[in-house]
């Protein structure tokens, strides 16, 4: 792993269920995330996800790879995102990397996840290749 490389792009669609699943699994028991009607008297056009799916994806999209190109030792040692455009049902976020740092046994990676809105994720995954200590 080099700083340049690219990791290839993952499609994700967002359907309600994995809206509400994701906001049950993190007991986010916000009405936006599950009540179409609530969300709309609220401003919104329908349910959203929450942050800790989003949060959950990108640590996905991240080990998925790692265990495929390095092992399954690697760890995730800090995720910080920020999020952006909402991910509403119906709508798909593509998830993109490109490594930014390699120092040592640990890398940085800079994530974007973006929707037919934008970008709805940006952040920084730190990881350390091979196994945990």
């Amino acid at each position: 792993m080099r700083a340049g490389d690219q990791l290839p792009p993952l499609e994700i669609p967002i359907t309600r269920t994995l809206i509400v699943a994701g906001a049950l699994a993190s007991r986010d028991y916000q009405d936006v995330h599950h009540d179409a009607e609530l969300a709309r008297e609220k401003g919104s056009p329908d349910i959203f996800m929450n942050i800790l799916t989003t949060n959950g994806l990108v640590g996905r999209y991240i080990t998925d790879y790692l265990t495929g190109h390095i092992g399954p030792h690697c760890t995730l040692r800090k995720v910080a995102i920020r999020l952006g455009a909402p991910n509403y049902p119906g709508d798909s976020m593509v998830l993109r990397g490109t490594v930014t740092a390699v120092d040592g046994d640990t890398a940085q990676i800079r994530v974007t996840g973006a929707n037919g809105l934008g970008h709805h994720v940006t952040g920084t995954v730190t990881v350390l290749l091979g196994a945990a200590r």
